[in-house]
């Protein structure tokens, strides 16, 4: 495997406060890696720094061996290479849904618009909303707000998505068409690193998963040592109130 992503001693603080603490970590391409953890644990942070949304104080975050933190990095070509998809959608309110899909491959240069349009009407037969094109985002379900939101970052073509609790927003009626979109992502191979609260599909969909605990990494492994045989207390916890709470 060829590592894609690289976390080395991550550090990340909002003032007196750390919500990463020298967090290190390496992802391979077409490797699926779920972050599991509480709430203010450290998991959207981590993602929003590997996109460049967040600066960090210390560390390093590389992708294809390239310095993506810091001063003067180039955000369009990082986000060509890594997309990302947010649990409040983002979509464009003012623009059609095949607008939506459309501005950010032509305003980059990824797409000729002719191409951009003729990508994204395949995109959206393949998630079977090819009949929204001309709809607004107010007309459409949240269900199909986020299977847009996850088009429209494919059509930047990147080789690795970061998805931030796509899902929490949703309805729960409506969180198994987002689901069932990831599962088609991860079988084509798309190298991925999300955040979910949801723990069946996390240890379904996952090569491996990181517990996060008061900033750090404090397990990481496949999902049945991780589900099944925790090794850390901090983990066993997590996992205690999560069964109890009926999300396992």
């Amino acid at each position: 495997m060829t590592t894609f992503i690289e976390y080395h001693k991550v550090t990340k603080r909002y003032g007196a406060h750390t919500v990463l603490d020298e967090v290190t970590l390496e992802v391979d391409r077409h490797e699926v890696i779920t972050l599991i953890g509480a709430s203010g644990s450290g998991k959207s942070t981590l993602l929003r720094v590997t996109n460049g949304l967040e600066e960090i104080q210390s560390g390093e975050v590389l992708v294809e061996r390239d310095l993506v933190s810091g001063a003067g990095v180039n955000l369009v070509d990082l986000r060509r290479k890594v997309g990302m998809v947010f649990q409040s959608y983002n979509l464009f309110p003012h623009m059609s849904v095949l607008k939506n899909c459309v501005a950010a491959p032509i305003s980059t240069g990824t797409l000729s618009r002719e191409e951009a349009e003729s990508d994204a009407r395949d995109m959206l037969s393949r998630i079977g909303l090819l009949q929204k094109s001309d709809a607004y985002p107010d007309q459409l379900s949240g269900g199909q707000q986020q299977r847009v939101a996850i088009a429209r970052a494919l059509l930047m073509r990147p080789q690795a998505l970061l998805l931030d609790e796509i899902t929490s927003a949703l309805d729960p009626e409506l969180v198994m068409e987002v689901l069932d979109m990831v599962r088609e992502l991860a079988a084509e191979g798309m190298t991925m690193l999300l955040a979910t609260h949801e723990m069946g599909f996390a240890r379904e969909i996952s090569d491996r998963i990181c517990f996060l605990h008061q900033a750090r990494i404090v397990e990481s492994g496949p999902p049945e040592q991780i589900f099944e045989n925790p090794q850390e207390e901090a983990t066993r916890s997590f996992l205690r109130r999560v069964l109890e709470a009926g999300r396992l």
